[in-house]
C-alpha cells in the first residue's frame, strides 16, 4: 500500500519505484489486482462514510453539488479522447463531478471537451442516482440548463436546482453550494 501511494504521490512511472519498495511488477499486480477486484471504490466509499461520521453527518450523503470543469490535455493524448471546448477555449476533456458538502467525491464523468455539459450530465447523474437511492436534491452549476432538469425530476427522481451566477457581477463572488466543487478541485 505504502508503494502504491508513494507512485500516486509522486507521480512517477512504476520502474522508478525505490528499492526500499517491493519490485514494482509486484507491486503492479497487486494494484491492478486491487482495481478489478473493486477494493478501491470500497475504500473510498468507507473512507467516505468514516469522515462524514466524524463530521457528525449521516453515513448517506445529502444533496450533492454538480460542476464541469475543461482540463487541457496533452497533445500526445489520442485526438478520439480529447476535443475543443470553444467557451473555454480549451482543447482536451471536461471532468463533471458531484460532490457532498464536505467536497467527498461522489461520482465522475470525463468526456472529450467538446462534449456539451447537459448531454455528459445525463451520465453524472445516472451514475449518482445508481449509487446512492438517499439523495433527493441535486445542486447544479449554471452549465446544465434547460431540459436536463426536467429529464432528472421525470426520469430519475430527482430534483435540481440550478445556482446561476449573481446578476451583473464582476470578479468573484462566493456562490452559495458551488464553492464547494471548487474547493474540492483544490
Amino acid at each position: 500500500m505504502d508503494a502504491i501511494l508513494f507512485i500516486v504521490r509522486g507521480g512517477i512511472a512504476w520502474r522508478q519505484l525505490p528499492m526500499e519498495f517491493p519490485p514494482a511488477g509486484t507491486v503492479y499486480a497487486i494494484f491492478t489486482r486491487w482495481s478489478h477486484s473493486g477494493a478501491w471504490q470500497r475504500i473510498g466509499i468507507g473512507g467516505r462514510y468514516r469522515l462524514r461520521v466524524d463530521d457528525r453527518r449521516g453515513r448517506a450523503p445529502g444533496p450533492p453539488v454538480t460542476h464541469p470543469q475543461a482540463v487541457a490535455q496533452r497533445v500526445d493524448v489520442p485526438r478520439s479522447g480529447r476535443g475543443w471546448d470553444g467557451g473555454k477555449r480549451t482543447n482536451g476533456v471536461k471532468r463533471h463531478v458531484a460532490v457532498d458538502v464536505n467536497g467527498l467525491l461522489l461520482a465522475v464523468v470525463v468526456t472529450a471537451a467538446s462534449i456539451q455539459d447537459r448531454d455528459a450530465a445525463h451520465r453524472l447523474l445516472t451514475a449518482l442516482r445508481g449509487r446512492f437511492s438517499t439523495i433527493r436534491l441535486v445542486w447544479a452549476d449554471g452549465a446544465y440548463p434547460g431540459r436536463l432538469p426536467v429529464w432528472a425530476k421525470d426520469a430519475l427522481a430527482l430534483p435540481m436546482q440550478i445556482i446561476k451566477r449573481i446578476p451583473g457581477a464582476t470578479g468573484f463572488h462566493v456562490r452559495p453550494r458551488v464553492w464547494v466543487v471548487e474547493r474540492s478541485f483544490a
